[in-house]
Order: structure tokens, then C-alpha cells, then sequence
């Protein structure tokens, strides 16, 4: 059997299509009544107060620090071990970014790496961490509220790939990625290749009604009509700061209410993938780590091997379309121009030669699944 196997696709049915469909058909394209619906859904999903919708993550993130009040030379700590909104997003407000290290084996920011560049300044240096849930592992973010409350710090959690994700508190306790009991505001991607397909799109949440009031300004142009009509007429409104379009539409509402709905059966299936292929490569090849009581919504499967381009140019001539997450961020052309010569960030630079991301999504098949697992194991041997 010939298979074309890519590491990630949308899952879209005749449900999804019927509610884009018929909101289509409906009076509102955008601005109506599916976008609060889907914001609802969405925090009740994730367990937070409030959830606002956004055009995508990247505007997300950018709405997110600007909410935080970020100014121009301010410092922000994340991690290279992302995609590089998570940075630019510090970039957008005219601020620093300062790179921790990853842990080695979670590939997640480090907590020992950013403990260590927040002590080696003086108070005040810093201004917030976003730390990232990389290929849907959750970072344990009740360390990380521990170390920004000592510094006065903020945190935005880059959730994108982990809706439906949790680390175990200290108190036993399951959190959910974007419940906002420790991280100030967690951003969501509705990419294709993401848990939730809405084409392009976004959510934010917190259980902060004054950031919620701040995002909600800032996404639409700085522009408010609360509480003038009786004032003036239905037509009034203010702009009372410079503000953005970062909205969604109600058929990307629509679409990512449909999804919304299948998520949970599709990190379940997702994991069912993973057991597989950390089955089939134990004690063969190295895969993420898992810390106990963390349950991973797997966007990506992570291997890492000595000969990464000759596994990656392999499995492409068998239709076999691997991926790599990422290259470090300090390594783009952009900030190596800015200087990160000083950073110590081996973990991520000896990650970055090895990882090879393979095909991980809730339609693969146990068929195209174990096909993968052949040619790979066929390679290393």
C-alpha cells in the first residue's frame, strides 16, 4: 500500500462543515453570536474565568504582553525551543527577549536555567517569563508562579500546542493548560496542523477580569461602546488607546466550536499514537520524557538521533513527510544579528541537531503509523 504521510493534518467532517455552513447562511459573519459562544465553550473547556477569541496565536501574543504592560526595553525570559512568535511577540513592544536554557529531557524551558539568569541580575531586571508547552507536554507552571512571585514577574503561558493538557500540583491536584491559576493570560492556536482547526485563529484566557477588560480593548482597535448609548445614541463609541483588529469570525467560531467539541477523543487518540511509538522505540531511540502526573496532548512526537537529516531525507523518499520543531530561536538570522552569543544554551543547541518530529495526529492510522515505525527502526539499523 502507498502512503503519503504528513507529520500533521486537520481533521475536518460533515459536522464542522455543516456549522461553517450555516452560520455562513446566518446574519453574522464576524462580530456575532458564534464568537461568544465558541469564547464560553473554550474557557469552561479549559477551566478559566474568561476566554477571548483572536484572529491567531501570534496576534495572541502580542495583544498578551501589551496587556501585561510591556515597554520598549523591558526583559522578557522564554525559551529558544519554540516557534518564533513566542519571541517576536517581546519584539512587537519594542522589548528585549533572554533566552533560558531547555531541560534536556522535557524539552521544556528549564526552571533551573531561568532561576539562574533571574539571580544573576539585580530586582527588576526582568518583567515576565513566557514559557512554552512544547509539542503538548505541560510545564509545570506552579514552579514557575513560585519563582515570579520572589521576582515580582508575570508569566504568559504559550499553550498553542496543549489544549487539553495538565500537570499534577503539589496538592494533587490536575491543571489544565489555560486555566490561569498560575500563568497571568495562556494563548491557544486554531492552526491547521493544531488540536483545533479554525483555518486561522486564536483564544486568550485568564481569571484576571482587568486583563480580560485590557485584551478584550486592545483587540479591537482600543474602541469601547460600554455604557455610552444613554448617553449619546447607538452610534457612539470611544477609542480610548491605540488598539488593534485581532478579531475572529463567526465562521471561524463555528468551525472551532465542531472542534472544540472532538478534542478530547483526539488527544486520547493522540496518545494512543505516542504509546505506540514509545513502544516500538524503547531502549532504541530517545523520546520526550513524561513527568509523572502530566498528561501530554501531544501536537508533536519528538525523536532525537545522531544523523537527524539522513532519518529526515529517508523517510521523505518513502512519502514519509517528518518535521523538525524548531530551530532555535536565537539561531534565526533576526536575533543572531541582535546578539546571543553569550547565552548558554547548549541543551537546546544539542536538541536542535538531533530532533526529528514524526507524524502525529488523530486520523493516522495504526497502518501508515506502523509504517513509519518500520522505516525508521529499518534506518537506525
Amino acid at each position: 500500500m502507498a502512503f503519503k504521510i504528513p507529520y500533521g493534518r486537520q481533521n475536518i467532517q460533515q459536522d464542522d462543515i455543516n456549522a461553517v455552513v450555516e452560520t455562513l447562511q446566518a446574519d453574522f459573519l464576524t462580530q456575532g453570536p458564534k464568537v461568544k459562544e465558541f469564547e464560553g465553550k473554550f474557557a469552561n473547556y479549559v477551566g478559566a474565568k474568561y476566554a477571548l477569541s483572536v484572529n491567531n496565536a501570534t496576534s495572541g501574543l502580542h495583544l498578551s504582553v501589551l496587556a501585561m504592560g510591556l515597554k520598549e526595553n523591558e526583559r522578557v525570559i522564554t525559551t529558544p525551543i519554540t516557534f518564533a512568535a513566542s519571541a517576536n511577540c517581546i519584539r512587537f513592544a519594542k522589548a528585549e527577549v533572554w533566552f533560558a536554557d531547555i531541560d534536556p529531557n522535557t524539552y521544556l524551558l528549564s526552571i533551573d536555567s531561568v532561576r539562574k539568569l533571574i539571580e544573576s541580575k539585580p530586582k527588576g531586571f526582568f518583567k515576565g517569563i513566557i514559557p512554552v508547552d512544547f509539542a503538548g507536554l505541560p510545564i509545570n507552571l506552579e514552579e514557575f508562579r513560585e519563582l515570579a512571585n520572589k521576582h515580582d514577574l508575570w508569566i504568559i503561558e504559550d499553550a498553542c500546542h496543549a489544549p487539553g493538557g495538565y500537570f499534577t500540583d503539589s496538592n494533587n491536584k490536575k491543571q489544565y493548560c489555560g486555566n490561569g491559576n498560575s500563568a497571568d493570560i495562556g494563548v491557544f492556536s486554531f492552526h491547521p496542523v493544531k488540536h483545533i482547526a479554525c483555518g486561522e485563529g486564536g483564544m486568550l484566557t485568564t481569571n484576571s477580569e482587568e486583563i480580560y477588560k485590557k485584551l478584550s480593548l486592545l483587540r479591537t482597535h482600543g474602541i469601547t461602546k460600554e455604557n455610552m448609548e444613554e448617553n449619546h445614541g447607538g452610534w457612539f463609541y470611544e477609542m480610548q488607546e491605540l488598539g488593534f483588529n485581532y478579531r475572529l469570525t463567526d465562521f471561524q467560531a463555528a468551525l472551532g466550536i465542531t472542534q472544540l467539541a472532538k478534542n478530547n477523543a483526539g488527544v486520547v487518540r493522540r496518545n494512543e499514537i505516542s504509546n505506540i511509538y514509545k513502544k516500538a522505540f524503547s531502549g532504541k531511540i530517545k523520546f520526550q520524557r513524561l513527568p509523572q502526573g502530566t498528561y501530554n496532548a501531544h501536537h508533536l512526537f519528538v525523536i532525537e538521533v545522531d544523523n537527524r537529516k539522513e532519518l529526515y531525507d529517508f523517510l521523505r523518499s518513502h512519502n514519509i513527510f517528518a518535521q523538525i520543531h524548531y530551530i532555535p530561536v536565537h539561531k534565526l538570522p533576526y536575533y543572531k544579528n541582535i546578539g546571543y552569543k553569550d547565552a548558554d544554551l547548549s541543551n537546546a543547541e544539542d536538541y536542535y541537531s538531533k530532533c526529528i518530529s514524526l507524524p502525529m495526529f488523530p486520523s493516522l492510522t495504526n497502518e501508515e503509523q506502523q509504517f513509519v515505525i518500520d522505516k525508521v527502526l529499518e534506518f537506525i539499523h
